[in-house]
């Protein structure tokens, strides 16, 4: 009995980089926990990705089934995700010499992950005769339409490297009924190739414990209101938002919890800045980006945590807060909609308003975080990787089904006719 083999691609973050810091984030912490998921289920999962220090070892084995390849493709530092475009084919070669190593019709399929790896993933999908399943993550026509103020627009090359990946797909995997909707009506895809795959959350990890030992553990005064933010540092999360709301409300310590991205990175300390021209430079706290243990103490410590992204495809912060028993105030865009239950587990805000912000933060604490904190453990408990793996693999299948009834040729492998079984993820 054979396994499905399943080539992941991830250009321009590795699985293994700490979220919070550079490019990674929530898609990485997707990509790893998918690709873990899919081993234990009996799938073996090769995940390629730019090396980007010399220290990188070529092929790092993660967990039993799960390989990270770290393809060399341009100098290893001093490359953002603007200039990778110009890497994309030294990258796509290192991609190709090391599928060449094993014998032909190795992998199943590709699913690539964010545009830059969908072109590399519609080339390997003609030279290795397999489908291209893609999910995007962000798409620029969404993030153009909802810029921060300053933040520069996403450049023309990539809404026309989406549009081409969409085009090529076999399937496109959504975090959301909403993101697949943006699909067709921005992107013209076709509605019938998409998959929803709702992000999950590890269960056993993020879980509700001792508020005062966290707070004692990030020296935190127990008696404080604590609001938190988590993740990159960058205009599209929109921290400064919350710092203006929180210099409306007198009572309240914010905790902001990262390093700078993307175009943060232009202006490191400007949210340092912000705190001293707000005045409130004396109850934010700074923290580095954290381990996943540490992110457990940070949402533990905090009576809400806070999500004013600008734009969001899920919001992994916001499940993982809930199932803390943290419960959420977010900006109602993307798939924050369906990451938090307004009312119930959290409260959704229109805009970015800080007024509207520090309304929506001041009436979690007037009703008391502790009332809504079973509720947004129960509602992050609806969200888990199983359930996650579950569609990918569907998505998997009907992807091979349908590719193999478009190519019945002499030059697809034979093993292509073998059986996929969803249930567990194998070929008869």
């Amino acid at each position: 009995m054979a396994y499905v083999r399943v080539a992941v691609l991830s250009v321009h973050t590795s699985p293994l980089a700490q979220p919070g810091t550079g490019d990674a984030g929530g898609m990485n912490v997707y990509v790893l926990q998918t690709a873990l998921e899919l081993a234990r289920r009996g799938v073996d999962v090769e995940i390629f990705t730019r090396a980007t220090t010399s220290a990188d070892e070529p092929v790092v084995q993660v967990a039993p089934g799960v390989l990270v390849r770290n393809i060399v493709a341009g100098p290893f530092e001093g490359l953002d995700k603007n200039d990778l475009p110009t890497q994309l084919c030294a990258f796509t070669a290192g991609v190709l010499r090391a599928e060449a190593t094993h014998e032909p019709g190795y992998y199943d399929v590709v699913h690539s992950h964010y545009w830059l790896s969908g072109q590399v993933g519609w080339l390997a999908r003609d030279r290795w005769a397999v489908p291209l399943v893609h999910t995007a993550h962000t798409l620029a026509a969404v993030k153009n339409a909802s810029l921060a103020e300053g933040d520069p627009p996403e450049p023309p090359l990539r809404s026309v490297g989406e549009q081409q990946v969409v085009d090529e797909a076999d399937r496109l995997i959504v975090n959301t009924e909403y993101e697949a909707h943006q699909l067709v009506s921005l992107h013209r895809a076709d509605a019938e190739r998409i998959d929803v795959a709702h992000p999950g959350v590890d269960l056993e990890t993020f879980t509700p414990g001792d508020r005062t030992a966290a707070r004692r553990a990030l020296g935190l005064d127990p008696g404080e209101q604590v609001v938190a933010f988590i993740g990159r540092i960058q205009p599209l999360k929109a921290p400064d938002v919350l710092l203006r709301a929180a210099a409306k409300l007198p009572d309240v310590r914010v905790v902001i919890a990262g390093g700078p991205s993307g175009s943060g990175l232009a202006n490191p300390d400007a949210l340092v800045r912000l705190a001293d021209d707000l005045g409130i430079s004396d109850r934010v706290t700074f923290l580095p980006p954290q381990t996943r243990d540490q992110l457990v103490q940070v949402y533990r410590a905090a009576d809400v945590v806070a999500v004013p992204s600008y734009a969001e495809s899920f919001g992994l912060v916001a499940v993982e807060a809930q199932a803390c028993g943290t419960p959420v105030v977010a900006a109602a865009v993307g798939g924050l909609p369906v990451a938090v239950k307004d009312g119930v587990s959290g409260v959704l805000v229109d805009g970015h308003d800080p007024d509207d912000w520090a309304a929506a933060i001041a009436g979690v604490f007037e009703r008391g975080p502790q009332t809504m904190s079973a509720a947004a453990h129960a509602h992050a408990a609806t969200f888990s990787w199983a359930h996650t793996v579950d569609a990918l693999l569907a998505s998997y299948a009907h992807a091979i089904t349908d590719y193999r009834a478009r190519h019945q040729r002499a030059d697809v492998p034979p093993r292509r006719a073998r059986r996929f079984s969803l249930r567990r993820g194998v070929r008869a």
